[in-house]
């Protein structure tokens, strides 16, 4: 159970690494990037499979 928490733990430090990088970048094709590699992550911090 513990385990499950730390994971959904670095998930979300993750997704807020990601949101901050995606508002940050200027450029258009890095947002396009940041945002797909958003939607995995916040798939897993919802916890749906």
């Amino acid at each position: 159970m513990i385990l499950t928490w730390i994971y959904w733990a670095i998930c979300l430090f993750m997704v807020i690494l990601v949101l901050r990088s995606l508002y940050r970048e200027k450029s258009l094709r890095e947002q396009w990037v940041a945002a797909m590699v958003l939607v995995p992550l916040l798939l897993r911090v919802l916890m749906i499979k």
